[in-house]
């Protein structure tokens, strides 16, 4: 698919055809995309949970209880290991940005071969650890369901560049 066609039609998507699995050969593909990702320094401090097993999935209904999540064909946890991370020298960690970089190019490549991704971020955190055996110095940051859609829902809409775009100064 054409890149900007992507970005233009990559839509959060709520509602999974579950009786469609993401052939593994697909999901590494996603999952590769996310490994190319720049990263600050290139320390490349981000780690990826697949969720797969009915059995943890269905207990990840207590980390967030919608049920197009959980139930969806895969899940994906992205987690940044704070110990090895870029600091900036006023102290800014960039772990967060560095994760959120990485799960952009796995959500554009999900699209890129048909699959539904949503961003999560509202889920509980530490319900979320404990279900997933996380690490203490391990953060999670964000996760999104994957599968093939079973809905196509409208284009939410968008800031326009006159709203966003200062030129030289604010």
């Amino acid at each position: 698919m054409e890149f900007v066609k992507v970005i233009t039609d990559r839509k959060s998507i709520r509602k999974y055809d579950t009786s469609k699995p993401v052939p593994d050969e697909v999901l590494n593909r996603v999952l590769d995309a996310a490994r190319l990702a720049p990263s600050a320094c290139n320390i490349q401090p981000c780690h990826f949970i697949v969720i797969k097993d009915p059995a943890v999935k269905e207990k990840m209904k207590e980390a967030y209880g919608r049920d197009w999540f959980w139930t969806a064909p895969v899940i994906i946890a992205g987690c940044v290991d704070k110990k090895v991370s870029y600091k900036r020298k006023d102290g800014r960690d960039f772990s967060e940005v560095d994760l959120t970089i990485a799960m952009d190019h796995l959500i554009l490549a999900a699209a890129n071969d048909g699959l539904g991704t949503c961003w999560i971020g509202a889920f509980d955190n530490a319900k979320t650890r404990d279900i997933l055996k996380v690490p203490e110095h391990i953060d999670i940051v964000a996760m999104t369901p994957i599968g093939y859609p079973a809905e196509n829902p409208a284009a939410r809409p968008r800031k326009s560049l006159g709203e966003i775009v200062h030129n030289n100064r604010w």
